[in-house]
């Protein structure tokens, strides 16, 4: 299971109701923020999120709409947070801009922090036991802009019922062939793994694309996904324009969404010259599970669930 919180959805410039880029993503112990548009981390304070554990962030690329609120966070945590190392995830040109601005922001003497740079490629970009996140390539203006898969790892149910007809007790033995190796019981008896474990279950699957000027190259990164965040800046009356600036519309988007088979579609980076019912207006029609979400909107990511968290 994911959440996701909607920290800023507009496109480009802020509007009254809705911040630059940002998006808090959260794993179990885990936060990953997706981009850090200006503004952001006083979104994070009114979300109720904080700056705690904050210690990752991913971008999408390297337009200043998505960056520049890394120089007022990374002050902060330098000055008043209890954060001594940060990563920064992107492409080659993103981290080129961001290491600009963090000249700037750390030349006046402020406290050390450890900041790590990570230039990501396609494949995997971070992983722990239960999770992986895998960068794909994304077509919009300027080189290294991505997308990220966030992705459960397939796992086997421990089945109780079978474990307690065998004998089994509940303790040690129980977690040792819930992570794959056998046990002998005091009887003598060995226990496979297989003999307790149910079919495998694959994990949920959210994929992230912030802008973006093609879907065509898009389907195979996030198909059968549970959820599907990604931009709806112009409509379809703009499309001309669309594809000259290097993003897509809101049809483009709902129709990627029904080509891949996702579950659930976010539409963000919204234009001030749109509301958000003329965007669900154009992509509902094509993908009918299609949601604009509000600046501090949070969300649960189940398999084939996506639900608002009130």
């Amino acid at each position: 299971m994911f959440e996701i919180v909607f920290l800023g959805t507009s496109a480009s410039a802020p509007s009254i109701e809705r911040g630059l880029p940002a998006t808090m993503l959260i794993y179990r112990d885990q936060r990953f923020l997706v981009d850090c548009g200006e503004g952001t981390q006083r979104q994070l304070l009114r979300s109720g999120l904080g700056f705690k554990r904050l210690d990752k962030v991913l971008l999408t690329h390297g337009h200043l709409d998505h960056i520049l609120g890394l120089g007022g966070l990374v002050s902060t945590f330098a000055r008043w947070e209890a954060i001594s190392q940060f990563s920064i995830y992107g492409g080659r040109w993103a981290l080129e801009r961001v290491r600009d601005l963090m000249d700037v922001v750390l030349r006046g003497g402020e406290p050390a922090l450890d900041i790590s740079y990570v230039e990501v490629t396609p494949g995997p970009i971070w992983s722990d036991d239960t999770m992986t996140i895998t960068a794909f390539p994304v077509t919009h203006r300027g080189p290294g802009c991505y997308g990220f898969l966030f992705q459960e790892r397939t796992r086997r149910p421990f089945l109780a019922e079978k474990a307690a007809a065998l004998g089994i007790p509940a303790g040690p033995e129980r977690r040792q062939l819930v992570a794959g190796q056998p046990v002998t019981l005091p009887d003598g008896r060995t226990i496979h793994p297989e003999q307790v474990l149910g079919e495998p279950v694959p994990g949920t699957r959210l994929a992230y694309v912030g802008d973006a000027g093609e879907v065509s190259d898009l389907v195979e990164a996030v198909k059968g996904a549970d959820a599907l965040v990604i931009e709806a800046t112009y409509l379809e009356a703009e499309r001309e324009l669309a594809a000259e600036y290097g993003h897509i519309t809101a049809a483009q988007a709902a129709t990627l969404a029904r080509e891949a088979g996702v579950h659930c579609l976010f539409l963000v980076h919204l234009s001030r010259r749109h509301s958000e019912r003329a965007v669900l207006a154009e992509a509902q029609p094509i993908f009918p599970n299609s949601i604009v979400p509000r600046d501090l909107d949070h969300y649960r990511v189940l398999r084939g669930v996506c639900e608002a968290v009130e």
